[in-house]
């Protein structure tokens, strides 16, 4: 996979994420809402019905502002763990689980998601949502998940993807890669964030290449679920 990064500077991609997501922060729910009419609701719900173990324990990596973890917090009797690399954004997702009285459900600390601080088969399932492609190392942050779930947990991934069939794939392409940036940018007042989500999401191994390398980790049941004509793909993975 490429290197894709927010900003052409010396810093490493982790940086720069952290930096970009830091800068986007307060505007980040409004853009990600809007830009995507609203339909990432209805992603992380369709991907919490996937979690079939009845997990009680789920680690939300690369939670951002919490949507994908407030998301979870329907499941009964579950705890949840939300991780992230920037400050602006957890702090956002904190104000948001409080908001919701969801304080005792929910947990958000800064930490890597390529280095979780947690031991091995912690978690009964793992979300991310939007998030993997953000990696430094691809595979060691999906290494570090394997490593933290526990046997027979589940794994589902939340990633943008391309739609294949005409028209739709040619309006996407100009939306995705046009509009989208315009307005992110006009928005976010980051002149590189939503460059950068086009690039990354055409740099990231996509359905079978990317079930390729959660099986190099040792993922086993490995699937892969186009959402909304393939606009967004939902990647399910068991820890055997």
């Amino acid at each position: 996979m490429s290197k894709i990064t927010p900003y052409n500077t010396t810093d490493s991609k982790k940086k720069q994420v952290e930096k970009m997501f830091d800068s986007i922060a307060k505007r980040y729910d409004l853009l990600n809402h809007s830009l995507s009419f609203g339909m990432d609701y209805y992603w992380r719900r369709k991907a919490i019905k996937y979690l079939t173990n009845n997990p009680k324990t789920i680690l939300d990596v690369a939670t951002g502002t919490a949507d994908f973890a407030i998301c979870a917090a329907k499941l009964k009797d579950v705890k949840i763990t939300g991780i992230d690399i920037s400050e602006g954004m957890v702090n956002i997702g904190k104000e948001k689980i409080k908001r919701k009285r969801l304080e005792g459900v929910i947990e958000l600390q800064i930490a890597d998601s390529e280095n979780l601080p947690f031991t091995e088969n912690s978690f009964d399932a793992i979300t991310a949502g939007f998030g993997v492609r953000n990696f430094e190392n691809l595979e060691k942050g999906l290494s570090e998940m394997y490593r933290v779930l526990s046997k027979n947990g589940i794994a589902a991934i939340l990633e943008p993807s391309k739609p294949k069939s005409f028209p739709l794939k040619q309006i996407y392409t100009i939306y995705f890669n046009h509009v989208l940036p315009l307005f992110g940018k006009l928005i976010s007042k980051d002149n590189s964030a939503y460059t950068y989500l086009p690039n990354s999401v055409e740099a990231f191994p996509r359905r079978k290449d990317f079930i390729k390398h959660l099986q190099d980790v040792g993922f086993k049941s490995c699937n892969h679920i186009p959402l909304t004509f393939g606009i967004v793909d939902l990647y399910l993975a068991i820890k055997e």
